[in-house]
C-alpha cells in the first residue's frame, strides 16, 4: 500500500491533545497504575494518529474512526514514515489501548482496532554477557563509596545475576521477602503477580554482608538510598550504569542484559525451559521461547554423549 495522496509528514512534536487522549491518560495513571513514561509514550503515539486523521482523513475525530482508517495509518507508518515493524506494533498498541478504553467506558459500542492484526516482528535473540564478563562486572566496585553503599551495590549486582529479576523487582524487594536460610526471595512482578525465586550462595552472602551494615530505617525496603528510603528502579539503573561504565567491558549492556545472561547461562547448563520460565516470571512458555534454540543445542549434546549407537561399529 502506498502513502495517501497529499499527506504531509507528521511533525515530530505533538500539536493536538484530544480530550479522549487526556481521558485515557488519567485512566492509565490512576486505575491501571502505568508509569508516567509509558503514558507519555501512548500520548505521543496517539497525537501522531490524530495528526494523520486531520491531514489525510478530513479531520475524522477519534470517536469516528473506522477499521479501514487504522489500516491506512499502518500503511502510512511503513511507507510515509519509514517505521520498522517493531515501531509500528508499538504505535498500534497505543491505538488499541485507546479504543479498548473507549469501549469499556461506553463511549463507543464497537472497537475498530480489535480485529486488526499487527505486522509480524522477528524476535531478536538476546545478547547476553559471557560468564567471564559477568564475573568481571561482579568484581567491579566504585572508589569512594561508604561500606554500606559498596556492599549494597555488590548485593544488587549479585541479585540480578542470581535471580534474573527486573530492576523494578529488585527495587521492590522488602526485608520480609528475603529468606537467606532457604536462599529464596518473594518477588512481586508485572501485574502484581508474585513468584518465589531461588538465589545462589554468592548472592545470599552478598545480601547478608550488606544487611550487617544496612542503615537503621523504618523503611521496609531491602535496599536503601542515602536518605534511608528504599531505592527506586531509576536508582537501581544508575547504580548498574555507573559500575558497568568502569568495569572495562566494551559491549553495551543494561540491567535487562543480566536477566538475559541469567536465563541463557541456566539453559546452557541444562536447566529446562519451564523452570527458566517460572524463575523469570513469564506467563507463557512462548515468551521464554527465545531460549529454545539454546535448549535444543544442550539437549543435542547430551543426547550425543549419552546414546551408545554412534559409538558402535556400523
Amino acid at each position: 500500500m502506498s502513502r495517501p495522496a497529499g499527506l504531509k509528514k507528521a511533525p515530530e512534536t505533538t500539536r493536538v491533545v484530544d480530550p479522549l487522549v487526556r481521558d485515557l491518560r488519567g485512566y492509565l495513571l490512576t486505575e491501571r497504575k502505568r508509569s508516567p513514561l509509558t503514558v507519555e509514550a501512548y500520548e505521543r503515539d496517539l497525537n501522531e494518529f490524530v495528526d494523520f486523521l486531520r491531514e489525510s482523513q478530513g479531520g475524522t475525530p477519534l470517536r469516528g474512526v473506522q477499521a479501514t482508517q487504522i489500516r491506512q495509518y499502518i500503511a502510512y507508518m511503513f511507507d510515509g514514515r519509514g517505521y520498522d515493524s517493531r515501531t509500528v506494533c508499538r504505535k498500534l498498541s497505543s491505538i488499541r489501548a485507546l479504543y479498548r478504553f473507549l469501549k469499556i467506558t461506553g463511549v463507543l459500542e464497537a472497537d475498530p482496532a480489535a480485529a486488526i492484526p499487527g505486522p509480524s516482528v522477528a524476535k531478536k535473540r538476546p545478547a547476553p554477557l559471557k560468564v567471564a564478563e559477568v564475573m568481571k562486572l561482579l568484581r567491579t566496585s566504585l572508589a569512594g563509596r561508604s561500606d554500606s553503599a559498596r556492599l549494597r551495590d555488590t548485593a544488587i549486582l549479585e541479585l540480578f545475576y542470581a535471580s534474573g529479576m527486573r530492576r523494578a523487582e529488585v527495587a521492590g524487594v522488602r526485608l520480609a521477602d528475603v529468606d537467606l536460610g532457604e536462599r529464596t526471595i518473594r518477588v512481586v512482578g508485572k501485574g502484581s503477580k508474585e513468584r518465589v525465586v531461588v538465589i545462589n550462595h554468592a548472592a545470599a552472602e552478598a545480601i547478608d554482608a550488606y544487611l550487617r551494615v544496612r542503615p537503621q530505617s523504618a523503611d521496609p525496603a531491602l535496599f536503601l538510598g542515602r536518605s534511608g528510603k528504599g531505592l527506586t528502579p531509576k536508582h537501581v539503573w544508575r547504580i548498574f550504569r555507573t559500575i558497568y561504565s568502569v568495569s572495562g567491558i566494551q559491549k553495551h549492556a543494561t540491567p535487562h542484559t543480566l536477566r538475559h545472561s541469567f536465563a541463557t547461562h541456566l539453559v546452557e547448563n541444562g536447566v529446562d525451559l519451564e523452570t527458566v520460565r517460572e524463575l523469570l516470571g513469564h506467563e507463557s512458555l512462548a515468551t521464554t521461547g527465545v531460549y529454545l534454540q539454546l535448549a535444543m543445542g544442550h539437549k543435542r549434546r547430551a543426547y550425543d554423549q549419552a546414546h551408545p549407537r554412534d559409538q558402535m561399529d556400523h
